[in-house]
């Protein structure tokens, strides 16, 4: 006697949950691979054809099949305890996340190899565990919390240029990149080329450093531009004097700049009051990172100065200067997107986490 075929029902809530478990980007292959049975069959379609059509086993059809007609969508999940089992004991795991936080006498940090000398267990089995955790010894990230008592309102004050610039304005944002090295290396480096990296030599020698003065128009993304020698008060005030003939006469200057004693300099604050134009706004202390001419600072550096190669201090010049030039003509510009209340509570978080720390070193 033949066997009775399994006539399956679902209501229409049911039907649009399969659709998207079939269409679903972040579904995963095994749940789309069910829900694509179930349509097929509430279509009338056999199960031999069903098994045909998917090219999968007819035992598959009927398993999920029988599975769907007895408990709905909930039947076409996995049933619990299923897969391979954990073979770490709990209490290993937690030594090797707790202890990932405190390292041994004498050492700054773990590493993979001596954490799993320590717990006893392959580097493997400790590398999965920090990645599962997120942990990462070997990451180390720079941080300065200002202790300026006036943070909050200068802190606004930059913000409030970023988020709203004022009308009939130029939003400058300024600062020197000092001690510029133009270092020479002692061999030429290695080109990079298919499956090795560049090269170059660990030694060189040194030329001279410069100082870069650069003002980052914050709505255009192009820069004004000067080096010097130096980077005292006179060099700031000759710096000063060219954004004043290179910007349109009617139009008043917002400069963001931090509190180097050089900005503060009573030469610079008396040109500063015979130039009306010029508005000052200053960053707290520590605070560099609100300044947006850091980001370009940041890649000249990399694109540049860091890893080339210079027989002169003229030369360093000219490959920062024909940067410049070639930046300018198709400018890039930053746009402030952070929300200030959302900074304000990070850095309260940082403050509470080093005050916690304080406590726990006491």
């Amino acid at each position: 006697m033949a066997r009775p075929i399994l006539q399956l029902q679902a209501t229409e809530e049911e039907v649009l949950e399969l659709g998207r478990l079939v269409r679903g980007m972040k579904v995963s292959v095994g749940d789309r691979f069910r829900a694509r049975i179930i349509l097929l069959r509430l279509e009338g379609m056999a199960e031999t054809e069903v098994a045909r059509t998917l090219g999968c086993s007819l035992g598959a059809v009927c398993k999920w099949s029988k599975r769907f007609d007895g408990y709905g969508i909930a039947g076409l999940k996995d049933a619990s305890g299923r897969g391979r089992k954990a073979r770490l004991p709990a209490a290993k795991i937690s030594l090797i996340v707790e202890r990932a936080t405190r390292p041994a006498q004498g050492r700054i940090r773990w590493s993979v190899r001596s954490m799993a000398r320590e717990a006893e267990v392959s580097k493997s089995t400790v590398q999965r565990v920090w990645s599962h955790n997120e942990i990462k010894p070997h990451r180390l990230e720079t941080f300065k919390i200002s202790n300026d008592p006036n943070f909050e309102e200068k802190f606004w004050d930059v913000i409030g240029l970023y988020l709203d610039p004022p009308e009939r304005a130029l939003v400058l944002c300024c600062d020197e990149k000092s001690q510029c090295q133009a270092l020479e290396r002692t061999q030429r480096p290695l080109p990079l080329t298919k499956g090795y990296g560049r090269t170059q030599t660990h030694d060189y020698v040194r030329h001279g450093t410069i100082t870069l003065f650069a003002a980052l128009s914050y709505l255009e993304g192009k820069i004004i531009s000067r080096t010097e020698e130096s980077h005292a008060h006179l060099e700031w005030l000759r710096f000063l004097k060219q954004i004043d003939r290179e910007t349109p006469k009617e139009l008043d200057l917002h400069l963001i700049i931090d509190i180097y004693a050089t900005h503060k300099h009573p030469v610079v604050q008396h040109w500063l009051k015979a130039h009306g134009r010029f508005h000052m706004h200053f960053t707290p202390t520590s605070s560099s990172w609100l300044n947006l001419v850091e980001r370009f600072f940041g890649e000249l550096t990399s694109e540049v100065v860091r890893d080339g190669s210079f027989q002169s201090l003229r030369e360093l010049v000219r490959a920062i200067e024909s940067y410049l030039v070639e930046r300018n003509q198709n400018p890039k510009k930053y746009v402030w997107r952070a929300a200030g209340r959302k900074i304000l509570e990070k850095i309260q978080r940082a403050n509470e986490a080093l005050a916690a720390s304080d406590v726990i070193i006491t």
